[in-house]
C-alpha cells in the first residue's frame, strides 16, 4: 500500500531534516520550539547552508538522529506537552522520554554535522 503524505498537525510546522548523503525526513515541530535557542542554532546552520532566501519547507542540514535529540532537549527544557511528530513514519510522536544526557548548549551551536 502506498505511503500517504500527511501535513503537520495544528500548532506545528513541517521541517525537512537530513545531512548530506542522508535521506531527508519530514517532522512536525511544535511552534513553541521555534523560539528556543537550540532551534535558533539549527536555523542559523540552515541559513549558512541554504541561504536566507531558501524557498519551500524549512530544511535543517543535520543528521536525523541529532535533530531528534536536540528536539528532545528542547521539549524537556520547555516542559512542553506537544512533541515532535515523524511525518514520514506514520505520524509517530517522539516524546522526550527520560534521557540522562547532560549536553550543554555550546556543543550544539554552530555546525550540527560531524
Amino acid at each position: 500500500m502506498p505511503h500517504r503524505q500527511q501535513g503537520a498537525p495544528k500548532g506545528c510546522v513541517t521541517v525537512r531534516v537530513g545531512a548530506e548523503g542522508e535521506e531527508q525526513r519530514r517532522f512536525a515541530v511544535p511552534l513553541g520550539h521555534l523560539s528556543h535557542p537550540l532551534f535558533a542554532a539549527l536555523l542559523e546552520e540552515a541559513e549558512r547552508e541554504y541561504g536566507f532566501r531558501h524557498q519551500g519547507a524549512i530544511a535543517i542540514p543535520c543528521r536525523v538522529d541529532r535533530f531528534v535529540h536536540v528536539e528532545q532537549l528542547i521539549d524537556r527544557d520547555l516542559g512542553d506537552h506537544r512533541h515532535l511528530v515523524d511525518l514520514d513514519n506514520c505520524g509517530v510522536t517522539l516524546n522526550a522520554g527520560h534521557s540522562n544526557s547532560h549536553i550543554q548548549l555550546p556543543r550544539f551551536v554552530g555546525c550540527f554535522r560531524d
